[in-house]
């Protein structure tokens, strides 16, 4: 091969180096850019499904008649002349729903001051809930309920479990009916904004 052919064949491999180079530089450069989009996608859909949903509704409660954690048998028409908020969420291994709790507690005597009976309700045996109740130190004997009183007003599938109610709040008035609903996927809602909600909603 002449010196020439060689330098033509050199110059030829560089060119295609350049190119080769470059192409992969844009393949890299689509893939993040696709990577992006499919990020921006997943954090649009996940703040979409975090977000609370609110009923202000207003409808006969349905009454129920539940055992908690102490033994004691509740029914809703037992609760009659006063507020009560009936707290849904997943229980036994859920953090969140244990803390929530635990920070209600703090503030009984202010749901105290509105009339409001705090009733926590979970699908779990006795001793599922009281094991993680003692490790958060949450003193409320929570209601079990079979499925059938989370399904009456419509908390189920609302959480990471189809079968499972989700953090739900149910606020009902001294006359027995229910004024408002309030589900929270992020499984938090502050006592202070919790308190104001009950304040809005029964007008105090």
């Amino acid at each position: 091969m002449s010196h020439k052919a060689a330098e033509q064949s050199r110059a030829q491999r560089h060119t295609a180096g350049i190119t080769q180079r470059q192409r992969r530089r844009r393949q890299g450069g689509l893939i993040w850019i696709l990577a992006g989009l499919v990020l921006a996608v997943l954090v649009a859909a996940m703040m979409l499904t975090s977000r609370p949903e609110s009923s202000a509704t207003i409808r006969s409660a349905p009454d129920f008649t539940l055992s908690d954690t102490a033994g004691v048998t509740h029914t809703l028409a037992q609760h009659q002349g006063e507020n009560v908020l009936l707290y849904f969420s997943e229980g036994a291994g859920c953090q969140s729903c244990l803390v929530q709790m635990a920070e209600i507690e703090k503030s009984a005597d202010k749901f105290a001051d509105l009339n409001t009976t705090v009733l926590p309700i979970v699908m779990n045996t006795k001793d599922q809930i009281t094991r993680d109740m003692d490790l958060n130190g949450v003193k409320t004997p929570f209601l079990l309920d079979d499925g059938a009183v989370s399904a009456a007003y419509g908390t189920l599938g609302k959480g990471m479990h189809g079968g499972l109610p989700g953090h739900s709040f149910v606020l009902i008035d001294e006359s027995g009916q229910q004024r408002w609903y309030g589900e929270y996927p992020s499984m938090w809602l502050s006592p202070s904004a919790l308190l104001d909600e009950i304040r809005s909603r029964l007008n105090t």
